[in-house]
């Protein structure tokens, strides 16, 4: 069956006013190597012999993993009322909210869930319907660009490679330089942004738009977030803070060291691990922002009758306005997630919230000293909030037997920065409020072992 309403002479008709004989010619910039090709599905076969094999295939995951990962996705108590909101019909199946008069539940839920964020990151304005964090980052670099007229942004390494390599895949589609801060090599601030060198890049290179960099950094680390935005804004430029939304219960919020932007990765705001997505990016600014940023923003008002009202009050995309006048071509819409966010948040409130993120410190230190007491050090000396590098021999090898033996021991970083060669020999783990105890000492026990072999 086939699901395009173009017929066979259709595209003809098309290919002809292009001039071009095949559309594959339209994909010519695209490397072939990077391509979709067609997909190697097996034959058709009945219902019954495919919910087996469907069964079998979900019986591969392992759900009996005592795991430390987490690397930009991390693992919280979500109650079971965020999941039953997700799935009532009104919600599940809504998408953009274009007539206000008959989307008044879908506006309203955007609505909260902004003004929530707003809330969390001490900011003006908060957008709705991004893809992810990456994305979400390269957003905030775009804006960045296009609020201060320049064309270079500075990234700190402490940025999630992920949001970096989105960042600069952005940047070389709209003509930008995108410049990477190298990250302090030894003493007390390794691990975090190179302020000396910062200030090298600030200096030479030309104007900078923006200066991106993260807390926690990639790393886990704490990172000197009002040095930094001081120096981009003694530059003339914008700062964007890359914050992690749970940190933000007991680290200072964006709005409070000066961040013009914020971006972020929702993933931890109720939302399951689930094979890279989808997730949900968040994106703020100051209200002087407030036109450049991309997205859905939905404000309250009052109808003809006097009545509360939820309307859509800004949407810089291509399909309102002209296309090069548009903030961004962002076509979906992340309604699902940002309720699931704001469910979340709002069943935790604030306290909650606070206890989530100092849980996850207080394991996060206890699985510090019991890796430190059986030969695992921490390479840094900076204080970190739940995530944090361990120096492991033959770091991927040990990885990879502590998985045989039940035990996900976070990420190599040889895998995760391979740009890094001094911490080649380290995993990055993470601890959440979800950690136990008993699987804290079950990993330092297999990990001693295997230091010991």
């Amino acid at each position: 069956m086939t699901y395009g309403p173009h017929t066979d002479a259709d595209r003809a008709r098309m290919r002809a006013a292009l001039g071009i004989e095949s559309v594959d010619e339209l994909f010519a910039d695209i490397p072939l190597a990077q391509r979709a090709g067609g997909l190697d599905l097996p034959p058709p076969e009945p219902e019954s012999v495919l919910v087996e094999r469907l069964r079998e295939l979900a019986a591969r995951n392992r759900v009996d993993l005592a795991s430390f990962l987490g690397a930009g996705v991390q693992v919280h108590h979500a109650p079971p009322v965020v999941d039953q909101m997700l799935l009532r019909g009104e919600w599940y199946t809504a998408y953009t909210p274009y007539q206000p008069e008959v989307s008044q539940g879908t506006l309203q839920s955007i609505y909260e869930y902004e003004s929530l964020i707003a809330e969390l990151y001490d900011l003006d304005v908060v957008s709705a319907s991004h893809y992810d964090g990456a994305s979400a980052s390269a957003e905030a670099a775009l804006m960045a660009c296009r609020a201060t007229d320049r064309q270079r942004v500075l990234v700190s390494r402490g940025v999630h490679p992920h949001h970096r390599e989105t960042t600069a895949t952005y940047g070389s589609g709209a003509g930008l330089e995108v410049v990477e801060i190298p990250l302090e090599a030894e003493g007390e601030a390794a691990g975090t942004t190179d302020l000396p060198a910062l200030e090298r890049l600030l200096a030479d290179g030309g104007p900078v738009a923006g200066i991106l960099a993260a807390q926690p950094n990639v790393l886990g680390l704490l990172e000197p977030m009002a040095a930094l935005a001081a120096a981009a804004h003694a530059a003339g430029a914008l700062f964007v803070a890359v914050a992690e939304p749970v940190s933000l219960a007991v680290l200072r919020p964006p709005g409070a060291y000066g961040a013009d932007i914020a971006a972020g990765e929702g993933q931890a705001l109720g939302i399951a691990p689930q094979y890279g997505g989808p997730y949900l990016g968040i994106l703020a600014c100051t209200d002087s922002l407030v036109r450049q940023l991309p997205g859905r923003l939905v404000g309250m008002t009052r109808d003809l009758d006097g009545e509360r009202a939820f309307v859509m009050t800004l949407q810089a995309r291509e399909q309102h306005i002209r296309r090069e006048k548009a903030a961004s071509n962002i076509c979906t819409n992340q309604a699902l997630l940002a309720l699931a966010a704001s469910v979340w948040l709002a069943a935790l409130g604030p306290h909650g919230l606070r206890d989530v993120a100092a849980l996850g410190a207080a394991r996060a230190a206890s699985l510090e000293a019991a890796l430190a007491a059986v030969g695992a050090p921490r390479p840094h000396r900076g204080p970190y909030l739940n995530e944090f590098a361990i120096r492991v021999p033959n770091a991927r090898e040990v990885h990879h037997r502590l998985l045989e033996r039940g035990i996900l021991a976070g990420i190599p970083l040889a895998d995760l920065l391979p740009d890094e060669p001094s911490l080649a020999d380290c995993l990055l783990v993470c601890a959440t409020e979800v950690t136990r105890p008993e699987d804290i000492d079950l990993f330092a026990s297999a990990l001693g072992e295997e230091i010991g072999r």
